[in-house]
């Protein structure tokens, strides 16, 4: 048996070269990533952070980031979740251009999009005056948050939600039709039933994403507290009036961002495990339609 060549000494020295280069990368990216995150909770008054967070002021921000996140999901998921299924089934001319568009904002800089919703719904702008004349004012108001917040996030579960039904079996999806289902029976007892994980995913991180907004916010609804104020721009407003007080909504929002991300993780690792068949009853209701 031929004996195996062993490493020369020059080899053996440049795989440990490598080794230790790959190491020094993997280290000064894990301290940068880790680094402001560390501060922010060093530098915190960790003990005051509860008192902080009871100030008038962050619970006036609380309360409008609740309610407008509450109604952006709202229109995100309703909205978004029927646009999907069409983009993801259906096959027209045009639909490379469609699904772009719906990707758009991802790759918008947020300030760019406040600008474009303020020239759409502002004063003078494309709907704008339409919108005055009815008695309906937009701009710097709690439902600019909403669009806002609507723009900049719908993309994130837009996108996911068009793969997860892309992966819905299409001969579950066939054989319904086959036993007499009506589209719309189809895609109540059997697309979307399961792509509900998938769905999930993608609202969580619409969540993660309308929570964080920023830019759109603060040039299309403004920074009014008690109005269109969020955690965020509250964020940058108390870097000015109380440090202690931003640390402290940074640090909630540290917790937040890092609750929603371990759900993500949770939510894909259960879809991918979670069994490809049709749930034992599905093909019996498209049969029963």
């Amino acid at each position: 048996m031929a004996s195996i060549a062993q490493p020369t000494p020059a080899a053996r020295a440049g795989r440990a070269g490598l080794s230790a280069l790959l190491a020094l990368c993997v280290g000064v990216t894990l301290t940068f990533l880790a680094l402001p995150i560390v501060a922010l909770f060093s530098e915190a008054p960790l003990l005051d952070v509860p008192r902080l967070l009871g100030d008038p002021a962050v619970q006036d921000t609380l309360r409008v980031t609740a309610r407008t996140n509450l109604v952006a999901n709202l229109l995100i998921i309703g909205l978004g979740t029927p646009t999907a299924y069409v983009l993801a089934t259906r096959r027209f001319r045009g639909r490379s251009l469609v699904v772009t568009l719906v990707e758009l904002p991802l790759v918008l800089p947020p300030a760019v999009a406040g600008i474009g919703l303020l020239a759409a719904f502002g004063v003078g702008g494309l709907l704008g005056d339409d919108l005055n004349r009815a008695g309906i004012v937009l701009p710097f108001s709690e439902w600019a948050v909403v669009l806002a917040v609507t723009f900049v996030a719908s993309p994130f579960f837009v996108r996911q939600a068009i793969s997860t039904f892309e992966a819905v079996d299409p001969a579950l999806t066939d054989a319904a039709r086959t036993l007499g289902a009506s589209p719309a029976r189809t895609f109540w007892r059997i697309s979307l039933p399961l792509a509900v994980p998938g769905l999930i995913a993608g609202w969580v991180l619409a969540f993660a994403r309308g929570v964080g907004e920023f830019g759109a916010t603060i040039v299309f609804a403004g920074n009014i507290q008690g109005q269109t104020q969020t955690l965020t721009l509250a964020v940058y407003e108390q870097l000015d009036l109380s440090f202690d007080i931003a640390l402290s909504i940074g640090i909630l929002l540290v917790v937040l961002s890092a609750g929603v991300l371990l759900s993500y993780k949770l939510i894909v690792a259960w879809r991918d495990g979670r069994a490809a068949p049709a749930p034992p009853t599905a093909l019996g209701d498209a049969r029963s339609a």
